[in-house]
């Protein structure tokens, strides 16, 4: 009865809300129920996240304002609200997602003059199977961005997509232009978590459903692994730090910082790692 009824009282909720609204503006953006996807679903969740990710762009961006920002794989919007102080001024968000309704949706909710959103006609097995399966380039002008961002992309790509899009990055980002990924990070921290791993009764772990144990070759591959329970590759993969390295010597960005995540069974700032790159 509850779950039933939770769209209505979320939507009460978030009316009320945004009366009381004083210091975050930004969060008034937030989608309602049935319009918040990307596997977080609760309200307070989509609020800690894009406080999480707005405190990461602010730390990386030279001028806070005025920046051109690159989303890829905008989903229902969560870094698009999170990027708002900072394309103020004569700056410009791009969402890109192979998603048509969830671009579809974006276009509607988000009505500001420098927010767009593109669809990308790209086949991917998880997220829309019956699109194309050559993979293109985004139809974004090269040495444009500021900033590129990317919230659990590479976590649904394949070695070869991954590859060809993490140039992509290189491609579209001014000089010195930093790019925030998220990965399942195959490290030392991620070897060290296994043997934390446990069915105690009341232990706080992430393993109830699939481990989070990445133990099966994705297509094959060396360095990108996947979950031996995913109905597709594509579902959940994980990169090993070669496969890092080789992202980062085909592509030319540099890392420059790393913030291990939380499904490591360790503090972290948000659940999967995050990596800050540039050009």
């Amino acid at each position: 009865m509850i779950t039933k009824l939770f769209p209505w009282i979320d939507k009460l909720f978030r009316d009320t809300d945004r009366e009381h609204i004083r210091r975050t503006r930004n969060i008034r953006l937030i989608p309602d129920f049935k319009n918040r996807r990307g596997g977080k679903l609760s309200y307070a969740e989509w609020a800690h996240v894009i406080g999480i990710f707005q405190t990461i762009i602010y730390q990386n961006l030279e001028q806070k304002s005025g920046n051109k920002i690159l989303d890829i794989g905008c989903g229902t919007g969560l870094l698009g609200i999170s990027s708002e102080p900072f394309v103020s001024e004569n700056g410009e968000y791009t969402g890109i997602d192979i998603m048509t309704d969830d671009i579809n949706f974006c276009k509607e909710h988000y009505k500001s003059d420098n927010y767009k959103f593109i669809h990308l006609d790209v086949a991917n097995p998880t997220y829309a199977s019956d699109q194309s399966v050559i993979l293109k380039s985004w139809p974004i002008q090269d040495e444009s961005q500021d900033l590129v961002t990317a919230l659990s992309v590479w976590t649904h790509m394949s070695e070869k997509d991954a590859i060809f899009y993490f140039s992509e990055i290189h491609r579209v980002l001014k000089k010195g232009g930093k790019a925030i990924i998220t990965f399942f990070l195959l490290d030392e921290e991620y070897e060290n978590s296994l043997g934390k791993r446990s069915d105690e009764p009341g232990r706080f772990h992430f393993t109830t459903q699939n481990g989070w144990i990445f133990d099966l070759s994705a297509y094959g591959s060396e360095n990108w692994f996947t979950l031996k329970t995913a109905k597709h590759p594509e579902d959940a993969i994980a990169v090993t730090k070669e496969g890092l390295r080789i992202l980062q010597e085909t592509s030319g960005l540099k890392l420059v910082n790393y913030y291990p995540g939380n499904w490591k069974e360790i503090p972290g700032v948000f659940f999967q790692d995050i990596l800050i790159f540039e050009k």
